[in-house]
């Protein structure tokens, strides 16, 4: 059984592409740092309807140049704002955009924690796995040094809509707590509002739904309810409206599930031999004789048990996966026991199958779980790997049934968004909108919408989808990476142009690094680790 798992981990990670690692995106943080942006005054440009004299920007950790897992000083360099207010200097622009700068090389992990004390830091790509590894030296977050009323970028990582209208975000999110100009009373909004914006950018909304789907569905109070979204979504629109002069552009809830994150593990992981397969299938012979007898005995659904079987054959196999929706079959187990069908013996070796089933084709396996497939359930015994003998917890997998749950209510909050937007404008409002999800857009390209296949192409160059070298997205799976988020700000940018008769240079993106190596700094590269 140990030829399973370890052959299991291997297929995960070679859904990590790489591209030529030789080192070279490393340097580009410090060869082209001051390449973009330089104003240059021959380049064409002009505000047009515009006024960006004082840029504000608004929204989660897209918008506050969190990724890697971590808030670090070069994601704050390349955020989305940051990009955004550089490029806005060529139409004369004042050059100061405020960040409230976390002053940490590799910040601080928030997806990793070791539980002995030591602080990780951000992820980066260890071509030897290959996949991300945090690096050793992160620090903790540390408050604001700066003026809190002279910042320009309200982004903070990890909250929903509503968290930008109460004090308690402060208390209950280190990120807006360390420069909030007023803890437990303040909100993000309030401060953003008093930083008297002529021009603002707005994106928010995508932890209303992503949240729940990083926890594999399984906290219905990380969704966010319609009503709620609907009323939260309104007051910051309105009050940005009512208590500001500015302009703006809004954008809305991208195609969360289609980041690597859900997409970097196939569902196909199982790799085994026909020797493997057929021990395999043996193993699970008394769970099929249980299925066939609470079918004919006790009036199961046919269909539902065939869903449950598990068949193995040589080559590449789908995990097995734990799913709430499916019927507890522990009480009808039990009545087999009850009247001699089974032993107590063999009752309790079907406990972990109550819910159990192969993981069906579109349905998806989150990125943690690479670090939790193919171990031992049972240290002791080497007949359980994870994934292949014993379930995979629903906290790593969307089902089915989830990704139509979070696609209808990504789709629900969008509606909401362009309607508060058009709303807004129909009573005076000057804001543009950006579809993240229109026919054509950098998101459609990128992920394959389109039909031309995943992966967008930037001045001659392929640029994939993923956490690569040659990648948009940085190590965490999630969020956008220098070069992604120069991408989305030329989106910005093609709106705002529309919208306010503008003509603004493009980011150049090539310019941009886009993930970095491991260079002895990682977990994984440290002996015994």
């Amino acid at each position: 059984m140990k030829s399973i798992y370890r052959l299991l981990i291997t297929v995960l990670f070679a859904g990590f592409v790489l591209y030529g690692c030789d080192g070279e995106f490393d340097s580009l943080v410090d060869a082209n740092a001051d390449r973009n942006p330089i104003p240059d005054t021959e380049i064409e440009a002009s505000q047009g309807d515009a006024d960006f004299t004082n840029y504000v920007a608004i929204g989660n950790s897209l918008t506050a140049g969190f990724m890697d897992g971590a808030l670090y000083n070069n994601g704050q360099r390349f955020s989305l704002g940051a990009l955004l207010s550089a490029q806005f200097e060529y139409t004369g622009a004042p050059s100061t955009f405020n960040q409230p700068d976390i002053n940490s090389a590799n910040g601080f992990n928030t997806q990793v924690n070791t539980g002995d004390g030591v602080v990780l830091g951000r992820f980066k790509l260890d071509t030897n796995i290959p996949g991300p590894s945090p690096t050793v030296n992160g620090d903790q977050i540390t408050p604001y040094d700066g003026s809190a009323s002279a910042l320009n970028n309200f982004g903070v990582p990890g909250i929903r809509v509503g968290e930008l209208l109460t004090p308690e975000t402060a208390e209950n999110n280190p990120f807006y707590g360390r420069f909030a100009s007023s803890p437990g009373s303040s909100t993000i909004l309030e401060d953003a509002i008093s930083a008297n914006p002529t021009f603002f950018s707005l994106w928010i909304g995508s932890n209303d739904v992503l949240g729940y789907a990083l926890g594999g569905a399984t906290n219905p109070s990380a969704l966010t309810s319609t009503e709620a979204f609907q009323n939260n979504f309104s007051q910051v629109v309105e009050q940005l409206v009512e208590n500001t002069s500015a302009q703006g552009i809004v954008a809305n809830i991208p195609p969360v599930l289609a980041v690597p994150l859900f997409q970097a593990v196939p569902r196909d992981a199982v790799e085994l031999d026909q020797a493997t397969a057929d021990q395999l299938n043996a193993g699970f012979s008394g769970f099929d004789q249980a299925l066939d007898a609470i079918v004919s005995f006790l009036g199961h659904s046919s269909e539902d048990a065939d869903r449950r079987r598990v068949s193995y054959q040589a080559g590449n196999n789908p995990i097995l996966i734990v799913d709430p929706n499916l019927e507890n079959l522990g009480p009808k187990f039990d009545t087999l026991r009850q009247f001699g069908g089974i032993t107590q013996e063999q009752r309790e070796a079907l406990q972990p199958y109550v819910r159990s089933r192969p993981i069906e084709t579109g349905e998806l396996v989150l990125l943690p779980a690479a670090s939790v497939l193919g171990t031992l359930a049972d240290p002791s015994n080497p007949n359980t790997p994870i994934g292949v003998v014993i379930p995979l917890g629903a906290q790593y997998t969307l089902t089915q049934e989830n990704i139509v749950e979070i696609e209808t209510a990504r789709g629900t909050f969008n509606a909401i968004i362009e309607s508060v937007v058009d709303n807004a404008n129909a009573q005076g409002a000057r804001l543009a909108f950006y579809d993240t999800n229109e026919q054509g857009s950098a998101f459609s390209q990128m992920f394959g919408f389109d039909g031309s296949g995943p992966g967008i192409t930037v001045d001659g160059i392929d640029l994939e989808p993923d956490f690569s070298p040659s990648g948009v997205f940085s190590t965490d799976g999630v969020h956008p990476n220098a070069r992604g988020n120069a991408i989305l700000a030329n989106e910005f940018i093609r709106a705002i142009e529309a919208e306010f008769n503008a003509t603004i240079p493009r980011v150049d993106v090539l310019a941009l690094p886009s993930v970095s190596l491991c260079a002895g700094d990682c977990v994984s590269q440290q002996g015994g680790s």
